[in-house]
């Protein structure tokens, strides 16, 4: 049977130790989860499926903060009852989140050259042909409403995006209200198009910005958070074989 040269008392103290720093780096997956999908890439939305993949790795930060920090109380309980059951499924399951947040690191690094070299042009084809207007009440047209508006922008490429797209051919007007600096001046008429009135460059390189952003965000936290959680690990396998 393998033993440790730990003393059991040391072991537990540095078990307990570490499992407080398991259950802070779960709390800072879950804080990371929230800030990216609620507030950090809320304007990424517009993208579509090319930044979909922050929303999914956001969703599946929350999960494994989750599951972290219940481990943790699982891990203590099985400790201080000694049951080397409960440890080695804490165990089991910790190395499985580990691999997890790596692979999703990996998966979120992955795919951001994809969204500079895709999302450009696809976005500019869809602008043109699905944008309908300023305060217009279906959800594509209000996502980039919310963009052009919080990030003072006018379409993808810039302000002549609009220049032969549906949204001319309906409205007559060669950009929206939203490309406006002062949306309530008489100057705003959808035809002056002096630098002075409209926001003339295109809001593409600031989405691009915000989700590196995030993609450096999301990876750096989810390898981060699995450096916090290895020791952890060990302690919880060093305990499991100090008790057999």
């Amino acid at each position: 049977m393998a033993e440790t040269h730990i003393p059991y008392y040391s072991l537990k103290k540095l078990f307990s130790f570490f499992n407080g720093v398991t259950v802070l780096s779960g709390m800072i997956l879950i804080g990371l989860s929230i800030y990216v999908n609620f507030r950090g890439a809320v304007l990424t939305k517009v993208l579509g499926l090319s930044s979909e993949y922050l929303f999914h790795v956001g969703y599946l930060c929350l999960v494994m903060g989750s599951v972290t920090v219940l481990l943790g109380f699982a891990r203590q309980h099985g400790a201080a009852k000694e049951s080397r059951g409960t440890l080695l499924i804490c165990f089991l399951v910790m190395v499985i989140i580990l691999i997890v947040q790596i692979t999703a690191a990996t998966v979120v690094l992955a795919f951001f050259p994809v969204v500079r070299e895709v999302a450009l042009e696809h976005n500019f084809v869809t602008l043109r042909k699905n944008y309908r207007g300023y305060k217009e009440p279906d959800d594509y047209s209000m996502r980039w409403n919310l963009v052009m508006e919080k990030l003072k922008c006018c379409g993808v490429k810039n302000y002549t995006d609009f220049s032969g797209s549906s949204f001319e051919r309906v409205t007559g007007h060669t950009y929206p209200r939203c490309c406006c600096k002062s949306p309530g001046t008489v100057d705003c008429d959808g035809h002056n198009v002096s630098a002075d009135v409209i926001h003339q460059e295109g809001c593409f390189p600031k989405l691009l910005k915000i989700t590196k952003t995030q993609s450096t965000n999301l990876s750096g936290g989810c390898l981060g958070t699995a450096v916090m959680q290895l020791p952890g690990i060990l302690a919880t396998l060093l305990l499991f074989i100090k008790l057999g």
